[in-house]
C-alpha cells in the first residue's frame, strides 16, 4: 500500500511538473501572451518565431527539463526508499509519460498545452539516449531539408520508435513499445499540422525574430 501511495505521488508531481507552462511564463516576461500570437501554441518553436531566438531556446530546454527530470529522478528516489524498480523499470516509463501529459494537457492553462516534443526528447533521454541521438539527426535534416518543423518532428518521432526496437529490443519489448507509444502521441498531437501540410498551408520556418501578430496563420 505504502509502494501504491508513493507511485501515486510520484506520478502526480511528475503531471504537475510537466504542466509548468514554461512557454507562457517566459513569454509574459516580454510582455506577450503566446497563447495569442503566432501559432497560438505555447511551446518552443511559437516562442522562438514570437518572442525571440533566446527564449525559444531557453522554452525548449526547460521543456526538455521537466520530461527529463522525472525519468531519472524519480526512480533513483523510489529505489533509495525500498522499491524494487529501478530506471529501466516501469515507474521512469509511467512519470515520462505523466509529465508528457501534463505539457500536452496542462492543469494550469485549462488542460489546453503544446505537442509535447521538448518534453517528449526530455524523456526520451532518460529513457533511451541512444534513440535521441538518432531522433536529433534526423530532426535536424529533415528541418533542413523541408523547414518544417512539424516535417522534423513527425519524422524524427518515426526514426525513434524504429531505433528503439534496433537498440532495446534485446532488454524486452516495454522500452520499445513505449517509444512507439510517445512517437504516436507526438504525431497525433500534430493531426492539425498535417491538415496544414496537405493544403500547402503550413508555415516555413525563417531564420529571423518574429513579431508577435494575433492575426498569424496557426501552425507548429
Amino acid at each position: 500500500m505504502d509502494d501504491m501511495w508513493m507511485m501515486a505521488g510520484m506520478v502526480g508531481a511528475s503531471y504537475l511538473l510537466g504542466a509548468v507552462p514554461f512557454g507562457f511564463l517566459l513569454a509574459r516576461t516580454r510582455g506577450v501572451d503566446i497563447r495569442k500570437v503566432g501559432s497560438g501554441n505555447i511551446g518552443a518553436t511559437n516562442v522562438f518565431r514570437s518572442v525571440g531566438k533566446s527564449w525559444g531556446v531557453l522554452t525548449f530546454i526547460c521543456d526538455l527539463l521537466k520530461g527529463f527530470l522525472p525519468v531519472f529522478l524519480f526512480p533513483l528516489l523510489w529505489g533509495k526508499t525500498g522499491g524494487a524498480m529501478t530506471l529501466d523499470a516501469p515507474v521512469a516509463l509511467v512519470c515520462g509519460v505523466a509529465a508528457i501529459m501534463g505539457h500536452n494537457w496542462p492543469v494550469y492553462l485549462g488542460f489546453k498545452g503544446g505537442k509535447g516534443v521538448a518534453t517528449s526528447a526530455g524523456v526520451l533521454l532518460g529513457l533511451a539516449p541512444a534513440s535521441v541521438g538518432i531522433g536529433v539527426l534526423v530532426w535536424l535534416a529533415a528541418f533542413l531539408i523541408s523547414r518544417y518543423v512539424s516535417v522534423a518532428s513527425i519524422v524524427a518521432a518515426v526514426a525513434v520508435a524504429a531505433s528503439g526496437w534496433l537498440f532495446y529490443h534485446g532488454d524486452g519489448w516495454l522500452r520499445p513499445a513505449a517509444l512507439a507509444l510517445l512517437a504516436a502521441l507526438t504525431i497525433v498531437r500534430h493531426k492539425s499540422n498535417i491538415r496544414r501540410l496537405l493544403a500547402g498551408t503550413e508555415h516555413r520556418f525563417e531564420f529571423r525574430r518574429g513579431r508577435p501578430r494575433p492575426d498569424a496563420s496557426k501552425s507548429s
